[in-house]
């Protein structure tokens, strides 16, 4: 109950400070986890909160669901058909480099042996937007930036766990690991997929009789029980439930733009709801002792990850692309490592690996350094394209119909 109070404090100090954390630097995240942090046995402990306590995987596999689930909905497919090049590019270079150059700087920085520096970097090539949601959630930002870094964070969850799995089992399989293999994990993908497909597209045929139908206050609970039924059926059938999350908000968006309209309000909150609770136990997690077992090397690659790698992996991704450079940049830094590394380290944690714990913790400091790096500097970096919206300093793309409206107004178009 003491969890409940203060998750129930903290939700209330966040909302109160909502407006201005939308103007500042301010972040509603980093107050979630500074919260865990303090009640957790490192400081004031009041509750109790290991690693391998049920809550902590439970919170982090729920809120990365419903994270993507919701991030699914976001997802035009007439739009990701015109524009699929740029996320593709990301996902298929930069994603890979940001995993050799992650797994390169933990061998030679942390000491790590090959198959674990692999791991981690597996572990914390994916990215999470919803550290950084002033840029994918700003109309202000242009378009094609916000769809980049949400189609990539979308899949690149899905596209590591596979590697995930199998780097656990070579590093050293426990009794829980040691059926992985490419076949088991292809098949958990592929049933995640389709089951993400034909769940939405079912449910909404059925909506379609005459007969069946909901009341329009009861529309939004609609998609809320196939994410429900998806999240529950995923784990009877060891199907991946992440890949299957995302791929349902897109299927359900698809073939049903009213029930994606209604849920959206509903979805989104309960999205955040997720994301305040998973940040708030994992908070619990990051106690001084976690801080101090880390080694210098450890703190190297840390930052190197947040300001060298990612950036670089995705700036060389880019290259030959419409991005202005402004728009690269901004890609670039916004690499946030969020509840998909959460879990997949607490699955290297668990794993019985020999040099698990020492990934887990350079993994835990690297995602908490990710949250408070990237969380705070959404909102200055956002403005940025909303002061040259103020100004009357069009983007390049609009420049030429914004003159022509200008024109217009003034009365000087010429026949």
């Amino acid at each position: 109950m003491v969890l409940v109070a203060v998750f129930g404090v903290a939700l209330l100090i966040a909302v109160l400070l909502s407006g201005l954390a939308a103007r500042t630097v301010l972040s509603t995240s980093l107050l979630f986890l500074v919260s865990g942090a303090l009640v957790s046995d490192g400081f004031l402990g009041l509750i109790h909160i290991t690693p391998d306590s049920e809550i902590v995987s439970v919170t982090a596999d729920l809120a990365l669901f419903a994270v993507l689930f919701t991030d699914g909905m976001h997802v035009s497919f007439p739009k990701l058909r015109e524009n699929w090049k740029n996320p593709a590019r990301a996902l298929g270079l930069g994603m890979p480099l940001a995993f050799v150059g992650m797994a390169l700087v933990t061998h030679y920085l942390v000491g790590l042996d090959w198959t674990t520096s692999f791991l981690v970097g597996a572990v914390l090539a994916p990215t999470d937007p919803v550290f950084a949601s002033a840029i994918v959630g700003r109309k202000e930002v242009p378009a094609r930036l916000r769809q980049l870094l949400n189609v990539e964070s979308g899949i690149n969850d899905g596209l590591a766990l596979p590697l995930v799995l199998i780097l656990i089992a070579a590093a050293g399989p426990t009794a829980g690991h040691t059926d992985a293999s490419l076949g088991k994990i292809g098949l958990e993908l592929g049933l995640g997929l389709t089951l993400g497909i034909l769940l939405p597209l079912l449910v909404n045929g059925l909506v379609r009789f005459r007969l069946l139908g909901s009341e329009p206050k009861l529309q939004p609970l609609l998609p809320l029980a196939i994410g429900i039924i998806l999240y529950g059926l995923c784990h009877l059938t060891h199907a991946n439930p992440y890949l299957a999350a995302f791929s349902a908000g897109a299927v359900l968006t698809a073939a049903s733009p009213e029930a994606k309209s209604a849920f959206e309000p509903l979805g989104e909150a309960l999205a955040e709801l997720a994301k305040f609770a998973a940040l708030l136990v994992f908070g619990a997690l990051l106690t001084p002792q976690l801080f101090g077992d880390l080694s210098l090397g450890g703190y190297a690659a840390v930052i190197l990850a947040i300001v060298l790698i990612r950036p670089a992996s995705l700036l060389l991704s880019l290259i030959g692309t419409r991005f202005d450079r402004r728009e690269k940049l901004v890609a670039a830094w916004f690499g946030p490592k969020g509840f998909a590394s959460v879990v997949y380290g607490l699955l290297v944690l668990q794993s019985g690996i020999p040099q698990g714990q020492e990934a887990y913790t350079l993994i835990a400091v690297c995602i908490a350094t990710s949250i408070i790096a990237h969380s705070s500097t959404d909102v200055p970096i956002a403005r940025l394209f909303h002061v040259e919206d103020l100004t009357g300093i069009p983007a390049d793309r609009d420049r030429d119909e914004t003159a022509t409206l200008l024109s217009k107004e003034t009365g000087h178009v010429r026949a």
